[in-house]
């Protein structure tokens, strides 16, 4: 194919040729090393497992912003939260789930005022385990929460677009 390019339009193209090949190879090398690929939002399931809540936190808004989403986080010592918008404007508030504590039946919705439209964000819950029936139970009563437990979390990790993990159109 470089062949026939040279033959067709001169050096030009076996020179492009080159420079692509050399590209991609540069892109390919950098996107598997770790730091970088986690910057880039793409984890893998050990990693996932390795973090902390406040890590965890962090790998969400970056897997977030991966996916469009304008995030913020609210960092606390406990209990880090993100709040995220999408272009379309709708937002989105995560909560963690640390594995020994029950869902926040009573959480009230966190102090600070979302800029632009007035409708209610969608809460997502992450979790790195499994929910149970009572907190599908739970999510279904509240009508704008979304559970994203730990194998939805392990696909999302690996490159799944947020969008697909739910049925909601997100």
């Amino acid at each position: 194919a470089l062949a026939v390019g040279y033959r067709t339009a001169g050096i030009g193209v076996p020179l492009a040729g080159v420079a692509v090949l050399a590209l991609t190879a540069t892109v390919a090398v950098r996107r598997r090393r770790p730091g970088i690929r986690r910057r880039l939002g793409y984890y893998t399931p050990d990693e996932l497992l390795e973090l902390d809540t406040q890590g965890l936190a962090l790998a969400v808004a970056r897997m977030l912003r991966r996916d469009g989403w304008r995030v913020r986080l609210l960092p606390a010592p406990d209990r880090p939260r993100l709040c995220a918008q999408d272009r379309g404007g709708r937002r989105l508030d995560v909560v963690f789930r640390p594995v020994a504590e029950p869902l926040p039946d009573e959480d009230p919705p966190h102090p600070h005022r979302h800029g632009g439209n007035a409708g209610a964000p969608l809460q997502l819950v992450v979790h790195r385990g499994t929910f149970r029936a009572r907190d599908v139970r739970w999510a279904r009563r509240q009508g704008n929460t979304c559970l994203l437990d730990g194998s939805a979390l392990r696909r999302w990790g690996q490159g799944t677009r947020f969008g697909e993990l739910f049925s909601l159109g997100l």
